[in-house]
This record gives structure tokens, C-alpha cells and sequence, in this order.
């Protein structure tokens, strides 16, 4: 009687291994969180002095408040897939969240491919000429500087582009000596 009941416990413990869904212990699917990943592009913009007019120094520049600057993106077939201006701070400095910015491939819609940042606009009347000061005109490419934040559902992901600059609308002559 003893052994019948052993072969019943030992007959159970076997189904139970063999059917796991019918087991008291199963566990309910987990909800897994997709890791979301935000693009964001910092640089700065600065008026760019007389002296140095028609080259790409920025000595002795000064930063330009409420300027502004548009991102765009293309994709691997050449078409826009992101546009936003976005405003430089008090100090000259933008933090340009790609809010929205979607990659349909990897490698060649990669932010580094496929995105530029123009200059639009000065509020100074001063300084309010475009420069092609680190191609400010044609895109500023992106650049990787090893930056980036984590959490546990997101990571920001932080390219660089320029320094930009404009430059003023008036520069007197300069004299030879």
C-alpha cells in the first residue's frame, strides 16, 4: 500500500513536470518596458567680430541670444524625415530635444548620417547676417562627444554641432598700412 502511494506521489511529480501549465507555481507573462532613447543636439551661437570676416574665427565673438536654429533630418532617400527651429538661451547655448525623431533604418538614418543644424534668424540688428562659419548655411554636421544620460527606461543620447555663428551687418572698411 505504501509503495502504491509513492507511485502515485512519483506519477504526479512527472506529470507536473510534464504539462508546466498545469502547475500551481506558473507564473504570469511579465510586461516588458521598451527602453526609450531620446536624440538631442547642444551647440552654441555667436556673432563673429569684423576682423575676422570671411573666415571661420570665432576670437573674441560673443554669444547671441534668442537666436535661432532649425534641425533637419533626411533620410536615407533624401527626404526630410524631421524639421524643428528651436532658441538659443540667454547665453547663446541650444538643447534641441528630437522630439519625435525616428530612425526606419539604423545605420543610414543615424542621426549622424542624416541630421544638420542651420542658422535661421538673429534678433540683433547689429549682427544678423549668415555665416558659413562651421557650414552654418548649408548644416552644421553632427558630432559624437561621448555624452549620454540613463535611466532605467531611457537613455538620452547628446550629439554636438558647430559653434555657429552670424556675423554683423556692417563692418567699416579695414585700411591697409
Amino acid at each position: 500500500m505504501a509503495m502504491s502511494k509513492l507511485t502515485i506521489v512519483i506519477s504526479l511529480l512527472l506529470l507536473s513536470m510534464a504539462f508546466p501549465s498545469i502547475t500551481a507555481s506558473e507564473e504570469l507573462p511579465t510586461k516588458t518596458v521598451e527602453k526609450r532613447v531620446v536624440v538631442v543636439v547642444e551647440g552654441m551661437v555667436y556673432c563673429q567680430k569684423c576682423e575676422h570676416f570671411g573666415t571661420w574665427s570665432l576670437a573674441g565673438a560673443e554669444p547671441v541670444p534668442a537666436s535661432k536654429i532649425s534641425v533637419i533630418c533626411k533620410d536615407h532617400k533624401n527626404r526630410v524625415s524631421y524639421y524643428k527651429a528651436f532658441e538659443t538661451d540667454a547665453h547663446g547655448y541650444f538643447y534641441a530635444q528630437l522630439e519625435g525623431f525616428k530612425m526606419s533604418h539604423y545605420l543610414l538614418d543615424h542621426p549622424l548620417h542624416s541630421c544638420h543644424v542651420n542658422l535661421v534668424s538673429s534678433p540683433l540688428k547689429t549682427c544678423n547676417l549668415l555665416s558659413n562659419v562651421n557650414y552654418g548655411l548649408n548644416g552644421s554636421p553632427l558630432r559624437y562627444e561621448n555624452k549620454s544620460l540613463q535611466g532605467n527606461n531611457y537613455e538620452v543620447v547628446v550629439f554636438a554641432a558647430g559653434p555657429l555663428a552670424f556675423r554683423p551687418s556692417h563692418c567699416a572698411p579695414s585700411t591697409l598700412p
